[in-house]
């Protein structure tokens, strides 16, 4: 199973479920696909479209899943990340009505240069980014907060 999630954004991601769709279709994708939709309405014959979704039922589909799909959302990211999942990240753009600015974008290009996620700027890079799902390995997330609390720490008792 193939778990998509599109994030609570009030704007629509339709753009991305189409494509999906399209590489069914194609045969490019087999699996049985579960999409959190959030606010973007769709309908699909082969995908299993929930508009939310509670926490725990959420985190069972990203343990269940084969890989996740999803927006660029750091905390989706993040949470893939921490259960060990291939994550494809899709920036939701400015310029398709589907946030206020392309800081996805940025999210997405870091967390691919840092080796954590295969990301998609446009979903027509999805078919290609798919193929390299195969040889992509999860990369263990190295938190930086204890230097950060430390260097807080530091400043507070100055």
């Amino acid at each position: 199973m193939i778990f998509v999630t599109l994030g609570t954004q009030d704007k629509s991601f339709h753009r991305l479920l189409e494509k999906l769709d399209e590489l069914i279709e194609k045969g490019v994708i087999d699996s049985d696909i579960v999409v959190q939709a959030g606010a973007t309405k769709y309908d699909s014959k082969y995908m299993e479209i929930l508009p939310f979704i509670q926490m725990d039922k959420f985190n069972s589909y990203i343990e269940e899943c084969e890989y996740l799909i999803c927006h660029a959302g750091v905390g989706t990211i993040m949470n893939g990340i921490h259960h060990d999942k291939k994550v494809i990240a899709v920036a939701r753009r400015v310029k398709y009505g589907e946030h206020e600015n392309d800081h996805q974008v940025e999210i997405t290009q870091k967390f691919e240069k840092l080796g954590y996620i295969i990301g998609c700027i446009e979903v027509d890079e999805l078919e290609d980014k798919l193929k390299l799902l195969g040889d992509f390995k999860v990369k263990q997330y190295e938190s930086n907060n204890m230097n950060f609390c430390s260097m807080i720490e530091r400043l507070i008792e100055e």
